[in-house]
């Protein structure tokens, strides 16, 4: 039996990219001027929750690029290629 593909709550999204996406699809919901005003706060909680989570994960790869940025094990002579984060200047 197959099952019904449904808007899937925050609390089961696994990845970053799937919180942030169903992120975007609540900020559209609330921009719309027709939402009833229950659905709206129901949206912006959960909106709420998930900007937090994402936050929280943001930070940890911040600090997982910080430690492999400094760490000892890397030769000095040796600078890191970050050219994925050159601005194009």
């Amino acid at each position: 039996m197959a099952k019904k593909a449904a808007a899937p709550a925050s609390g089961n999204l696994k990845s970053f990219e799937e919180r942030l996406g169903r992120l975007e699809t609540l900020g559209e919901q609330i921009r719309k001027t027709d939402i009833p005003l229950e659905e709206a706060l129901s949206a912006f909680e959960e909106g709420i929750r998930l900007a937090r989570s994402l936050e929280t994960d943001l930070e940890k790869i911040e600090n997982r690029i910080d430690i492999l940025m400094n760490s000892a094990q890397a030769p000095a002579s040796e600078s890191p290629e970050l050219e994925l984060f050159d601005s194009g200047e």
